[in-house]
């Protein structure tokens, strides 16, 4: 047993002992859980943020006192995690902008009033789902589909009858499952890259294990819908008037979306794509909801102007006659998004001294030893993703440290890459959405206005991806040997 002695680390050659590694992340849970029984929903709204630097600051005191880490090194790699955020930070600003510009510009509402027209109550979970997967799959992008599509949904979910998780938790498996499986996507394309599998190979292998688990989730989704409504007829009427009085609702607002799928699947950068399609809604604000503007900008010559930069920048609040469409259409811009950037940062302050430290790599390689069979190597790559969701808040780590960490076990151990790939996909892309301080998490609660912990039950398939390649991974389905490598012992 190693001791400190005589200026002496615990921590070996910066091996960090595992019950040190697994101090801060403790520390974490135990304070999220006290934030979450004080604040509930509300808990984003600073708690975790505290609980987040503390258990940072636990993570720097202990790497610092016990392993000798310079400080230096810890503050290196604070700021390269915070580096690597920067662009998705701005990504949820321009987000902000888009809910508020779709909405107040009469987007969404006219989505929401052809769905309530169209949709049938008894069907409306599992089309929501499939809804989402399409939008996601074609544009590779589940945030995108969230923020837009899955806005608009929520809308007909909530007067409708049906609750806000279980509407939530339809968007976000229907979004989660087009994003995976999208060659769009960015999450899919790094999976495939961290384990060095071609891309269509990766996404055809994934089938396997995601078009069951989706499957089962659209079953239980229109199962759902067919046991669960009431007064779905007066609550549609009377949410379709109270939206015909607010807002002009007119089909030609829904170029905006279609104009937006194009610029996506011409891979325009995202940031571009978000801003053109901020423009684009304001513009149709200013054209087809003129009673809008005035009642944000004002009646002066600088009413427009006043009206974009309230609406993509700041809350607006708009009465509309009915208490839920008052909800509804209540918008934060790029400012209610400020929590969401807190948390971020704060959780790339907790990841960051987590790497630098040596944490990470620790649990990890205390993770590996259980890793021996197939079934059992499969399970510890699942866990793995999972437990880097929970550390670092932010799947784009977890998939790189996940696939690069385990991919010399998996050529030693005789397994092929795409095993790797998708076991990653099935751990760190999914769960993402279901940790309320990972980036993902607080995002997707942020958009849709519901807790994570309250959709989270709901999101049947981002649960039962894991589950599910675990099950194939036992039964052996497709799982193919390749000639060992030993000299990667």
């Amino acid at each position: 047993m190693t001791i400190m002695k005589k200026g002496r680390f615990l921590c070996n050659n910066g091996d960090v002992p595992i019950w040190i590694a697994l101090i801060p992340f403790a520390t974490l849970v135990a304070i999220l859980a006290l934030v979450i029984k004080c604040f509930g929903a509300d808990a984003i709204n600073g708690g975790s943020q505290i609980a987040l630097i503390i258990s940072a600051a636990v993570g720097a005191m202990l790497s610092i006192t016990l392993c000798g880490t310079g400080w230096q090194r810890l503050e290196e790699a604070i700021t390269e995690n915070i580096h690597t955020s920067a662009s998705a930070i701005i990504i949820l600003l321009l987000i902000g902008a888009v809910a508020s510009s779709w909405m107040l510009s009469g987007i969404v509402p006219t989505m929401i009033y052809y769905g309530l027209k169209i949709i049938h109550p008894m069907l409306f979970l599992g089309v929501a789902c499939i809804i989402c997967a399409v939008v996601s799959l074609v544009t590779g992008s589940s945030w995108t589909t969230i923020a837009t599509v899955g806005v608009a949904l929520m809308g007909i979910g909530e007067n409708i009858g049906y609750s806000e998780g279980w509407t939530a938790g339809a968007i976000i498996s229907g979004a989660y499952f087009g994003d995976k499986m999208s060659a769009l996507s960015d999450t899919t394309v790094l999976a495939s890259s961290a384990a060095r599998v071609p891309l269509f190979e990766h996404i055809r292998y994934m089938l396997i294990t995601t078009m069951p688990s989706f499957l089962i989730s659209l079953v239980v989704f229109f199962i759902v819908g067919a046991c669960g409504l009431h007064d779905v007829e007066v609550n549609t009427e009377a949410f379709s008037t109270a939206l015909t009085s607010t807002f002009n609702i007119t089909p030609w607002t829904l170029i905006v979306p279609l104009i937006t799928a194009l610029l996506i699947l011409r891979r325009l950068p995202a940031l571009v794509t978000l801003f053109a399609t901020v423009a684009m809604a304001t513009i149709m604000m200013l054209i087809f909801q003129p009673q809008i503007v005035e009642t944000i900008g004002g009646s002066d010559s600088l009413s427009a102007i006043r009206a974009i930069l309230i609406t993509c920048g700041s809350e607006t609040a708009i009465e509309t006659g009915n208490v839920a469409l008052n909800d509804l259409v209540t918008t934060g811009g790029m400012g209610g998004m400020l929590n969401t950037i807190w948390l971020i940062l704060c959780a790339m302050c907790f990841g960051g001294v987590m790497a630098g430290s040596g944490m990470i790599a620790s649990l990890t390689r205390f993770m590996m030893h259980f890793a021996h069979r197939p079934t059992s190597t499969v399970a510890t790559t699942l866990t793995t993703g999972i437990l880097c969701n929970l550390t670092t808040a932010d799947q784009y780590i977890s998939i790189i440290i996940t696939g690069n960490t385990f991919q010399p076990l998996y050529r030693r151990r005789g397994l092929e890459g795409r095993l790797l790939s998708r076991s990653v996909e099935d751990s760190a892309t999914v769960t993402s959405v279901l940790i309320p301080w990972n980036s993902c998490g607080m995002t997707q609660s942020t958009v849709l206005n519901v807790a994570t912990l309250t959709y989270l039950p709901y999101c049947l398939f981002n649960i039962i991806s894991p589950i599910m390649s675990l099950v194939v991974a036992a039964i052996g389905y497709k799982i193919y040997r390749t000639p060992k490598t030993p000299t990667d012992e």
